[in-house]
């Protein structure tokens, strides 16, 4: 994993226009580096594969976005991404990381506990759909130095 750069904004933004029925927009991007937001690629054999960025907040982070190119999708690419994110804000002094998942996503939400978060709350009609809104769950992941 290395820091995303502005140049890597087109390849971050194909694979997540092609990963995502709600693909983030080059501006929402361009705004997680503007704003100094923990935003990392994979570029692992070549070229970006995955690629995840943490909005820190004082001792805590939000988990804003996790995507993996589909051909590396099921290979274990998006839970060494996952792990990497939670090793920097273990480095980073925070005590926990936050995120939301559609609560359709069964893949998602098993690798996220899989990774040691555990469900906190919902937040109902979340996510936009086909029809119409689904729920978020948010979870939550302790940081204690260790990492799974």
């Amino acid at each position: 994993m290395r820091a995303m750069t502005l140049a890597d904004v087109d390849a971050v933004l194909a694979i997540e226009q092609a990963v995502q029925t709600y693909p983030w927009t080059r501006g929402n991007f361009i705004d997680a580096l503007d704003h100094g937001y923990i935003c990392s690629v994979d570029d692992a054999g070549g070229g970006i594969r995955a690629y995840a960025i943490l909005m820190p907040v004082l001792q805590e982070a939000e988990l804003l976005v996790i995507g993996v190119a589909a051909q590396q999708q099921r290979k274990g690419v998006g839970r060494a991404v996952l792990l990497e994110m939670l090793d920097v804000a273990c480095k980073k002094n925070m005590l926990r990381v936050f995120l939301e998942v559609r609560a359709s996503n069964a893949a998602a939400l098993a690798l996220y506990r899989s990774a040691g978060f555990g469900a906190v709350g919902v937040r109902r009609g979340y996510y936009q759909n086909a029809n119409g809104s689904e729920d978020a769950i948010t979870m939550a992941c302790e940081l204690t130095g260790e990492i799974n």
